[in-house]
């Protein structure tokens, strides 16, 4: 496991700026940078994910491994990876050369770390906790071979701008693999809808996807193809390719 300090690598790309530090960011995101919830996310917070659909941290691992049986032994990009949930289970599985866990929260990344210490024979030497804004990733064009952003994508501030770096990121033929939650069905019967969900995330930062056509619709704007999902209640786990 590589740092430059005790838990991770800083690579916000204004890292030492006085300027970049000042500017406020989403309520959502500083709400995941807490202690508190940084805490909390294994701990309860994660396992509430059920009540809409999401199958469970194992079966998500399963569903996640088989879109990306076309990169196993490439390395990965754990995007938002929180507490490192599945960077552990990635780097765990040897089905990877590497695996680099990115969150914005140095407080998630102090938390991974702190789980990784206390398991006997964790293969250290593959893993990479890395602190970055998922807008402005610090990988050179084509380096990665998928990204894999578990119950992130909805955090996100702008979505697309963050597709976008994930698409630039990715090598010809890389994976980008995501899970989230959907309002469709009968909620779709709920009045003006559209326009609270707008509301929602430019009070917080944190985005509501009304159907699985906003998801591709974001994933083909920002250059990647052959679109395809599961779905479960809720829960959608759907993946993207950047065209070779």
């Amino acid at each position: 496991m590589v740092c430059n300090k005790e838990t991770h690598l800083e690579l916000t790309v204004a890292s030492g700026s006085k300027g970049y530090g000042d500017i406020a960011m989403p309520l959502a995101t500083e709400f995941f940078r807490t202690p508190f919830m940084s805490f909390l996310y294994e701990r309860g917070w994660r396992q509430n994910f059920v009540w809409g659909g999401f199958p469970g941290p194992e079966k998500e691992f399963e569903l996640m491994k088989d879109y990306l049986k076309p990169v196993l032994g490439g390395n990965i990009l754990d995007a938002s990876c929180g507490s490192g949930l599945f960077s552990r289970l990635f780097t765990k599985s040897g089905l990877f050369s590497l695996v680099m866990a990115l969150d914005y929260s140095e407080n998630m990344l102090q938390q991974c770390y702190e789980f990784i210490k206390q398991e006997e024979n964790f293969p250290k030497e593959n893993l990479i906790l890395v602190r970055a804004d998922i807008a402005r990733l610090p990988f050179i064009s084509g380096s990665l071979d998928a990204v894999p952003a578990g119950a992130a994508i909805h955090c996100w501030p702008s979505p697309s701008v963050a597709v976008a770096e994930v698409s630039r990121v990715l090598r010809p033929g890389g994976v980008f693999v995501a899970t989230t939650y959907i309002l469709d069905g009968h909620f779709s019967l709920i009045p003006f809808l559209k326009p609270i969900s707008q509301r929602f995330t430019q009070v917080s930062g944190s985005n509501i996807f009304l159907s699985e056509r906003e998801l591709e619709d974001v994933c083909r704007a920002c250059g990647l193809v052959d679109f395809t999902c599961t779905r479960n209640g809720r829960f959608v786990m759907f993946s993207a390719t950047k065209p070779r």
